[in-house]
């Protein structure tokens, strides 16, 4: 019905325009007619695809809340307590769900270990009580320390074909004695390096584990790796106003680029946070025009023994007026780690060819220089500094 009043409105429209120009309708006529109608449908499609989607969403929040009442009003059974000098295991009280029962030490369980909530509403098996022990053998206080420890449970028990069988919970084997005894996953996987099952620290917890991470770490969403804190990025540091905040693995670095001092005719200017660039030099001053063009800092992350090779930095121009560069390590402390390479003819790069344990500081000078048939053109520094991490990760 909707399109065929919407055919009439075009026709209409285009019989006036039509009129209008007392000849043929022409073609950017009917497009124009098209285009009216499109825009039509297309308003006409938006409130209707509006109005499903509230009727939708209001019957998905009438059927969430009647299942809330039925859930409420049949599916569970009247609270439990815990027995004096006892304690309760299992807080839901839903259709299907176990609860258990445990005594204090010096105590004995009486009456049912575990209870179900069943279909009728009603709680299987008797209410437990604890009853004072009169006399304790060795093994008896040994299994009522064990029944009662944090790292062991009793088991769910039943009787079947005039059997009894027990079973544990996940994360639990039943030991000798009927005790169910929790396994330890830190000291079964985390030995082994490769397969351990947390990147740092395993804590053994009952019936499972925890990984946890070191100062500076945020536990993962994967639950068993360390996510690095960067902590200049959330404003967690203490640098000051005059100080760049580096964000390394597992903390930060407050440093003060410089540009070096006037020496010789020579002095610098500081371009960025980070770059120094030569004032121009006096006309008859060699030591200035030997000295470097520019001078630039970098500081970089490195996790503990990081497999090798592993390239660092790159050092290129975007621009070059001589015919090659030379690339080299002028100086520094702890670089025997390290090593210069040519990868291309405009481009080095600095090199980790052996790995470094930390936690360490290791800080190198570059060279870049600018040749043209051996005479020198330009000379570029770059200070490197690398933060080797103390863990591996």
């Amino acid at each position: 019905m909707m399109l065929r009043v919407l055919a009439l409105v075009v026709l209409g429209l285009l019989r006036l325009e039509g009129s209008e120009g007392q000849g043929c309708v022409t073609k950017h006529q009917v497009m124009s007619a098209v285009r009216q109608m499109q825009k039509v449908l297309s308003t006409q499609e938006a409130s209707y695809l509006q109005g499903v989607r509230n009727m939708k969403k209001q019957l998905t929040m009438l059927q969430s809340e009647l299942q809330k009442q039925a859930s409420k009003s049949n599916d569970s059974c009247p609270a439990l307590a815990a027995p004096v000098n006892g304690k309760k295991l299992g807080r839901k009280a839903v259709v299907g769900h176990d609860v258990h029962f445990l005594c204090d030490p010096g105590y004995q369980l009486i009456g049912s270990e575990s209870r179900t909530c069943q279909s009728n509403r009603t709680w299987s098996g008797q209410q437990p009580h604890c009853k004072t022990l009169v006399s304790t053998t060795p093994t008896t206080r040994s299994r009522a320390a064990a029944t009662n420890s944090p790292f062991s449970r009793q088991p769910r028990c039943a009787e079947s074909g005039g059997s009894r069988q027990c079973t544990c919970d996940s994360g639990f084997l039943i030991k000798a004695g009927g005790i169910c005894q929790d396994v330890d996953e830190c000291e079964l996987f985390q030995i082994n390096r490769q397969n351990r099952i947390c990147i740092y620290e395993c804590i053994n917890t009952p019936g499972s584990y925890r990984c946890a991470c070191p100062s500076g770490y945020l536990l993962n969403t994967d639950i068993n790796s360390c996510e690095d804190i960067d902590e200049c990025a959330n404003n967690e540091h203490n640098c000051s106003l005059s100080e760049m905040c580096i964000n390394v693995y597992g903390g930060f670095r407050c440093v003060r680029p410089e540009c070096p001092k006037t020496r010789l005719n020579t002095s610098y200017v500081k371009t960025s946070s980070y770059q120094c660039e030569r004032n121009p030099c006096p006309m008859d001053s060699k030591s200035c025009r030997i000295a470097a063009n520019s001078i630039s800092y970098h500081y970089l992350p490195l996790h503990s023994n990081r497999s090798v090779p592993k390239v660092l930095f790159t050092m290129s121009t975007s621009h070059t007026m001589g015919d090659s560069l030379r690339f080299a390590i002028i100086s520094g402390t702890g670089h025997s780690a390290l090593a210069v390479e040519r990868s291309d003819r405009y481009t080095g790069v600095l090199t980790l060819n052996s790995p470094v344990t930390g936690p360490a500081t290791i800080e190198v000078e570059l060279e870049m220089t600018e040749m043209s048939r051996k005479a020198l053109l330009g000379r570029h520094i770059f200070h490197v500094t690398i933060f080797v991490s103390q863990y591996d990760f």
